[in-house]
């Protein structure tokens, strides 16, 4: 359906993964805002932000950071599954 204006809440477990994978709420939040919706598996959907990072991720040095969260669109709300960062 792809209605932006619902709230965003994020699962315990996607929660969780932000702070092990480096993203923030906030980038999250304005990935799933601001970047095209994809169909992911299990019904779920899918989109990805790249960010400027120009910084050190696990002992490496990275420019950019992109996130790519999961969620659920459901009737009054979007919910966060699980988060993926990639560094490059």
């Amino acid at each position: 359906m792809d209605d932006r204006s619902k709230p965003i809440q994020f699962s315990g477990h996607a929660s969780q993964q932000l702070q092990f994978r480096g993203a923030t709420e906030a980038e999250i939040v304005e990935a799933i805002l601001t970047a095209p919706w994809h169909s992911a598996e299990n019904g779920r959907m899918e989109c990805r932000k790249d960010y400027d990072f120009d910084s050190v991720w696990n002992r490496r040095h990275y420019m950019t950071k992109q996130v790519r969260p999961i969620f659920v669109e459901e009737p009054n709300e979007i919910v966060v599954v699980t988060v993926y960062v990639y560094y490059f």
